[in-house]
């Protein structure tokens, strides 16, 4: 069994955590037939992935929220970029929601809009099937 050996600050664990989640969606997207294109960098245009199918391009932010209660209000971290969804995931339950980008300082992560999914491929894909 490999054993990890390393002592990693709590910064650089906390971009490796979000970079899980990018992946992840990455995985499941792909294994549906989606091309994912992965920016270099996303600072600025903040994008973490870009979607595409034979003929529509989407601009997509991945978040993580450190609730299990889904009436929260989510932050507007991408106000004057051009992305269409963002992906949320729980890190501390089994769901995430798909919400179209939004113009407010702050929203409820589930406001009507908001499409919920269980944490797990089939669900998210059926999610993202209905944007």
């Amino acid at each position: 069994m490999p054993i990890k050996n390393s002592n990693i600050k709590q910064q650089s664990l906390a971009v490796h955590k979000q970079m899980s989640y990018e992946n992840l969606v990455t995985a499941w997207l792909l294994s549906d037939g989606w091309e994912v294109l992965v920016p270099a960098i996303d600072h600025g245009k903040k994008t973490d992935l870009v979607v595409a199918d034979d003929t529509n391009y989407y601009r997509i932010q991945v978040k993580t929220v450190e609730s299990s209660d889904d009436m929260i209000k989510v932050e507007n971290k991408w106000k004057g970029s051009k992305i269409d969804y963002v992906i949320y995931f729980s890190r501390t339950a089994e769901w995430g929601y798909i919400a179209p980008a939004f113009n407010e300082n702050r929203k409820r992560l589930n406001s009507p809009d908001h499409i919920r999914f269980h944490n797990h491929q089939t669900n998210f894909l059926k999610a993202f099937r209905k944007i």
